[in-house]
């Protein structure tokens, strides 16, 4: 629990609602309300989306966030992706990034028929692998007014081209080959396999970026298991569904998200920080990168000494009338 480190934050201030709604594709989509104990129920209020990294559930970063959103005066609805968490749909841990983008937008559907919240000023905070997801959204969403990323994965790119484009082309074809032949066997009864995620033990060989996930993942510090799922699958997407990402591309069109406002926040040591600043260089104006200093990927999931409340405040205040 070092430096910060508070993904379980509660707020006396704050009180928490399930939620559950359905999206486009009739598929239940679990929530967290937040409302400050203050709210005027009476006003129309500006409200965020919080979306939690991809492997995770709303419980690991994204309710932090929302709680601490909340305290400051939006209302806040974190959400589990489709196939993840509390959230409808089959096989569990399935890669489906346009499923996953609609689930914002149905996030947007459910506030925005909220009586005390301002359909007009709603706005999004995707963490890691949901930053691409909020952006997809975004691009063929108006009602998402102002778009801001945390840490942020390009899951097309990630599972492409891997960190710093070390992944060769015969690679990539090989793990789309192993992912069609696993095909015949889950479709024949066969066992669902599993791909990538946080590893469950560390060794001499492990390496940095895994140790920094396991250390959120695998700890205390982060770690939660939803109700009906196992401690061993949690965070492992399918591996014949994750493929599905090769054919992602979030930034592709990035620019005609213009006039609406994107916040682009990175660590300086994050391994992910590429993902940003490519984004920030595809974006149209108005747009900002914001580096937190001494910071890395897993750091802005829950330290909250690194974690730029205030910056993110100020951004919505400010898009959010």
């Amino acid at each position: 629990m070092s430096n910060g480190a508070d993904n379980f934050y509660k707020s006396d201030s704050v009180v928490i609602q399930k939620v559950a709604f359905k999206n486009q594709y009739n598929m239940t989509v679990e929530g967290d309300l937040f409302l400050a104990k203050n709210l005027d129920k009476n006003i129309k209020t500006p409200a965020i989306i919080v979306g939690h990294p991809m492997g995770a559930v709303k419980e690991q970063s994204a309710n932090l966030y929302a709680t601490k959103m909340a305290e400051r005066g939006f209302v806040t609805l974190s959400i589990d992706l489709s196939f993840w968490g509390g959230s409808e749909g089959m096989p569990r841990n399935s890669v489906s990034p346009d499923i996953y983008a609609e689930d914002f937008s149905a996030a947007v559907d459910y506030l925005g028929t909220r009586p005390f919240v301002d359909r007009n000023n709603i706005g999004v905070i995707g963490i890691c692998g949901s930053g691409s997801f909020a952006i997809s959204a975004a691009k063929i969403d108006p009602r998402l007014k102002a778009i801001a990323t945390v840490s942020m994965y390009d899951m097309g790119s990630a599972n492409r081209n891997a960190l710093n484009h070390s992944l060769t082309l015969a690679q990539r074809k090989q793990i789309i080959a192993d992912a069609a032949q696993q095909r015949y066997v889950e479709f024949t009864g066969g066992e669902i396999k599993y791909t990538s995620g946080t590893v469950h033990e560390l060794n001499k060989n492990s390496t940095a970026i895994e140790r920094e996930f396991y250390d959120f993942y695998r700890t205390p510090r982060g770690e939660f298991t939803p109700k009906g799922q196992s401690a061993q699958l949690t965070t492992h997407p399918t591996l014949t569904s994750n493929i599905k990402f090769m054919n992602f591309y979030p930034f592709n069109d990035i620019e005609t998200i213009s006039p609406r406002p994107m916040l682009f926040i990175t660590g300086e040591n994050a391994h992910s920080k590429e993902f940003s600043e490519d984004a920030y260089q595809r974006a149209a104006e108005p747009k900002e990168l914001y580096v937190i200093a001494n910071a890395g990927h897993v750091d802005l999931y829950d330290r909250v000494d690194l974690i730029p409340f205030d910056k993110l405040f100020a951004f919505f205040s400010s898009n959010l009338k």
